[in-house]
């Protein structure tokens, strides 16, 4: 399993730069991205379920919120709030139903969020996903931020997807699979792109 650090982040990028001309462009216009990271607990995957389909600002309104709520944001805490303490921390019924749900398999042993460290990407989204509420983009996030894992590339994220777009030159309507070919050629190294191409979308938002 690999996985990226802060020791061989840039080394990583220049990698990929070599190889591919636009992600070098990205490197060369705005420098290397943050290593965005979060610590493998609870509270993160709580954070990364609120940001399912929402913008990032109202997500950490949300978490931050749940935090000065509760204080420690565990499946103990989350399981003892009512709906409406709930809904007064900004999560919607669905949102609502996927933290407890996520709480419970904690509580139960069912999942258990330091034994996916030492698991295979695909283990890890099995298991991640037989929670309800969990599915693909959530375990992107989760392997990208949280394990670090070198070869993530979360098809259903919209900046990402639109950055590579715009960096490629390629029309609105270009497909999945053709999306997917460019990035074949970033293996195993598709985290790094993907946190270029996220660099890329955040910074050229602020011309």
């Amino acid at each position: 399993m690999r996985r990226f650090h802060k020791q061989n982040f840039k080394k990583l990028c220049n990698q990929l730069g070599q190889t591919d001309q636009e992600l070098q462009g990205i490197i060369t216009t705005y420098g290397y991205p943050p290593i965005w990271t979060r610590p493998n607990h609870f509270a993160s995957l709580i954070h990364i379920i609120l940001e399912q389909q929402v913008s990032l600002a109202s997500a950490k309104a949300a978490f931050i919120k749940l935090e000065e709520y509760v204080g420690d944001i565990n499946a103990t805490a989350i399981l003892k709030l009512s709906d409406e303490e709930l809904r007064n921390c900004y999560f919607s019924r669905q949102k609502t139903i996927y933290a407890r749900e996520l709480a419970k398999a904690i509580k139960n042993g069912s999942l258990s969020l330091e034994e996916l460290e030492t698991k295979d990407d695909d283990v890890v989204r099995e298991e991640l996903k037989k929670v309800k509420g969990i599915g693909d983009w959530t375990v992107d996030i989760y392997l990208l931020f949280v394990l670090q894992r070198c070869d993530v590339f979360p098809t259903g994220d919209l900046a990402m997807i639109k950055s590579l777009k715009q960096i490629k030159n390629l029309p609105a309507s270009t497909d999945k699979e053709k999306l997917l070919e460019i990035a074949e050629g970033w293996k195993p190294y598709r985290s790094l792109a993907t946190y270029l191409l996220w660099h890329h979308y955040l910074e050229s938002r602020k011309k």
